[in-house]
């Protein structure tokens, strides 16, 4: 651990990024064992995977922002609420461009610009744009604590890749399984669905790397962060969870995900 801390921020956002797409992987491992998964079980991964999230975005991302904003003599409230809105809006903007499809819709339904991609291609996409704004998250905790602003502490951002990285594990799952079920072999299924981790750790060094560089927008990066992953929340694990018409088990998976986190952040931070 001692080793750990000695190292740069930019090398231990890799680091817990690394080990959080490591997760991504451990996810894909069932298809080895099964073409199948069951619906309820997934939909409770998937609902506790968006309450990790939404915890994470306020008690290691926002309230920090909130915090250092005042530290550095801005309007509290004011980078917390741009930076929130524009992670938001970018993750809408690649939304609408990246072209992906969302593991149990059909291939009518691909989102983003019109492609001949194929199917997989595509539901690796769909996991890949929301792996992104998590890895950021992480990178842009660690560069945080190691800035020493208040609220940021390297405890707080370990828990968070903590977090990330037990959320990860359903994301893992949910691209690996439909891809089974079209009939790739197990050894493409687990390397696609383990593919689509791999952003983070890019994503990490890059937000650690701006914080290094910009210290005066940390609070709208920090929020930046926060926005982007409630929009994942809100456009892709909300109703992929409750697609099958269930409501009650991803909401319990949803409240367990989200005491998780915050006991996580509470205990660390």
């Amino acid at each position: 651990m001692s080793y750990f801390i000695s190292l740069s921020p930019v090398m231990q956002a890799f680091i817990a990024t690394m080990i959080s797409a490591s997760t991504t992987a451990l996810g894909a491992l069932p298809v080895f064992f099964f073409k199948e998964i069951n619906r309820k079980l997934l939909d409770g991964m998937l609902g506790a995977a968006a309450g990790v999230m939404i915890a994470a975005s306020f008690w290691s991302l926002l309230l920090p922002a909130i915090e250092i904003a005042e530290e550095l003599g801005y309007t509290p409230w004011l980078p917390a609420a741009l930076g929130f809105l524009t992670g938001g809006a970018c993750l809408l903007l690649i939304d609408k461009i990246l072209p992906h499809l969302h593991p149990s819709l059909a291939d009518a339904d691909a989102e983003g610009l019109p492609t001949s991609w194929r199917r997989s291609t595509l539901l690796v996409l769909a996991i890949t744009l929301h792996n992104f704004p998590e890895g950021l998250a992480v990178g842009v905790a660690f560069g945080a604590a190691a800035a020493g602003m208040p609220g940021a502490t390297l405890a707080g951002a370990i828990a968070l890749g903590i977090g990330i990285s037990l959320q990860n594990f359903p994301e893992g799952t949910a691209v690996a399984m439909p891809l089974r079920r079209e009939g790739l072999s197990r050894t493409k299924c687990f390397l696609l669905g383990s593919a689509s981790g791999l952003v983070e750790p890019v994503a990490g060094v890059l937000g650690a790397g701006l914080v290094m560089l910009a210290r005066p927008v940390l609070p709208f990066t920090l929020a930046f962060a926060a926005g982007a992953m409630i929009f994942v929340v809100a456009e892709e694990l909300i109703p992929e969870s409750q697609r099958e018409g269930d409501t009650d088990i991803p909401t319990i998976g949803l409240m367990i995900g989200f005491t998780l986190m915050m006991l996580l952040d509470v205990a660390f931070g």
